[in-house]
């Protein structure tokens, strides 16, 4: 694991988001930003994980309820990747909660779908 700031490796994630977007244009599947913004942060020399698993405990039990994080960077970033018309409240609140149940501070929810990059990210705090 590299020696970096979260909000550092935020602005290098937003970085590499922004090349495959460039690359890519609107339109594409989620899944093939996903795993193409995966490929960019692990060649960028980054550990990236993908679907990890995220137990909910409740009372000192813990449940594999099946949430899953689209990207994990470095064990400290979430990143979850959307290709929609709309972002919707509960994509917000869907990032918001993987960042509580894993106990993360930071998440970057992306919108591919949009003209410029820059207006489908959403970063959010724990």
């Amino acid at each position: 694991m590299k020696n970096i700031d979260v909000n550092e490796l935020s602005n290098i994630v937003i970085g590499l988001a922004i090349k495959v977007h460039k690359k890519l244009g609107p339109g594409l599947l989620e899944n093939v930003y996903k795993e193409c913004l995966i490929y960019e942060i692990r060649k960028a020399g980054y550990i990236a994980e993908k679907e990890k698993p995220v137990p909910l405990i409740y009372e000192e039990i813990k449940f594999e309820i099946g949430y899953r994080l689209d990207i994990l960077v470095e064990n400290m970033l979430v990143v979850e990747t959307k290709s929609v018309e709309l972002v919707k409240s509960v994509y917000c609140a869907q990032t918001l909660t993987y960042l509580k149940l894993g106990e993360f501070k930071l998440g970057l929810l992306i919108n591919f779908n949009v003209k410029m990059l820059k207006d489908g990210i959403t970063r959010l705090i724990n």
